[in-house]
């Protein structure tokens, strides 16, 4: 745990990436699904905070099978113990803020009732980038032991929420008969096999939101270098940023990863790790981005469904504060109509002008809009309660159970 290492974090990483890539075992190659044991990626034990971009890659490099991770400090304050000889793993964070003693005065230390110095928070003229060592929950003991969800109780809300960004998109897609899904950075729009050309559900939503992912780097997005063919450096560049972000995307939703098709990469993904090994850090920086940037749809369609339904409610609230032209004129909520051997109330407004009335005979609920014949009668028996013995008597002999069939299929 020497803080002496001459490498950056960025060096480190790169190194064991590039081992595990030779290997076919790097974070993103290693393939799972729905079916499998929920994945996680690493987290804060303590403050429940995911570690994001290399931080990230990092820790999921280190071969540990719990997400939970920790400080030293962080284990001893909740009475667990690193176990002797484990060796902490690197990660970086940026420092805005630091911790000062607040002083009187006269400028001697403020106290609490402990007798420990009160400290403040203070922000630093110029952000910082420090260091951490961290401790994986399998290295501690003490710690409980780790319980998975599983992931088959949310599968469904996993593949709406997928179908939602996608539809949120607004993206240009086309499905195709073939194997081939890709994007088209000229065309700005994505290609598909069709849905029925993939064995699961997941497996469709994964390989298009990695497409999704290549989407999002147009200028008018997130304004990425496109620039480069299959095979060339640029491509293979934007290939690890989109499957690097395909890994947070599919435990995010939990609809899996499946890196198969992108093994072609493997070679050039070394090479220029190998060339430049700060790469490892903007494609894990930009995968986030590409994370951040699809999940923002989805959070504008919950903003944007919440306002429609505070609108529509606003809007009956005034529908029925505003005066009627008439008493007579239409049916009112509260009124009881005696027509055809059976009295209906008004029990309320619906979407679209439509009424919600009641058969108290039977009991029976159903929707009434004014362009139904139905309407017509029990506003008719409204206005003219007296006259009122039978529908023969009325317009025409239709009975009020087949006016009500007729006009919603609803059967007593």
């Amino acid at each position: 745990m020497s803080s002496k290492n001459s490498k950056s974090l960025h060096e480190i990483v790169a190194e064991n990436i590039i081992k595990k890539l030779e290997q076919g075992t790097a974070p993103w190659q290693k393939p799972w699904n729905s079916n499998s044991p929920a994945f996680e990626l690493p987290y804060n034990a303590i403050t429940g905070n995911r570690y994001k971009g290399i931080n990230s890659l990092s820790l999921l490099s280190s071969d540990h099978e719990d997400p939970r991770w920790m400080t030293f400090n962080q284990a001893s304050t909740n009475g667990w113990k690193v176990r002797k000889g484990e060796k902490a793993s690197l990660i970086q964070f940026v420092k805005t803020h630091e911790l000062v003693t607040k002083r009187d005065e006269q400028g001697k230390p403020i106290m609490d009732e402990q007798g420990k110095p009160v400290k403040a928070k203070v922000g630093l003229n110029r952000a910082i980038i420090t260091s951490a060592w961290v401790f994986n929950a399998q290295q501690i003991d003490g710690i409980e032991p780790l319980v998975k969800p599983d992931v088959k109780q949310f599968q469904w809300d996993s593949i709406q929420r997928a179908e939602n960004i996608i539809q949120a998109s607004g993206a240009d897609i086309t499905h195709k008969s073939g194997d081939r899904a890709y994007y088209s950075p000229a065309l700005d729009s994505i290609t598909m096999p069709m849905r029925e050309q993939f064995d699961a559900s997941d497996k469709y939503y994964a390989t298009l939101l990695h497409e999704l992912g290549h989407w999002t780097g147009h200028k008018d997005r997130l304004d990425r270098s496109m620039i480069g063919s299959f095979g060339t450096e640029g491509y293979a560049r934007e290939e690890l940023r989109a499957e690097i972000a395909s890994m947070l995307i599919g435990q995010e939703l939990n609809i899996g990863h499946d890196p198969g098709q992108h093994i072609a990469y493997v070679d050039s993904w070394i090479q220029i790790l190998r060339d430049t090994p700060f790469e490892i850090h903007a494609a894990a920086a930009d995968a986030e981005k590409i994370l951040n940037y699809l999940l923002a749809f989805e959070q504008k369609r919950e903003i944007k469904a919440a306002a429609n339904v505070q609108a529509e409610v606003q809007a009956e609230v005034q529908a029925e504060a505003r005066p009627q032209r008439t008493k007579e004129s239409s049916l009112s909520i509260g009124d009881e109509i005696a027509y055809n051997n059976t009295v209906y109330k008004v029990q309320g407004h619906l979407k679209r002008g439509r009424m919600r009335v009641e058969d108290l005979t039977t009991g029976n609920i159903f929707p009434l809009s004014k362009t139904d014949r139905l309407y017509g009668s029990l506003l008719h028996a409204k206005q003219h309660p007296d006259a009122v013995k039978i529908s023969e008597d009325l317009h025409r002999p239709v009975h009020a159970e087949k006016e009500a069939v007729a006009a919603y299929g609803i059967r007593r």
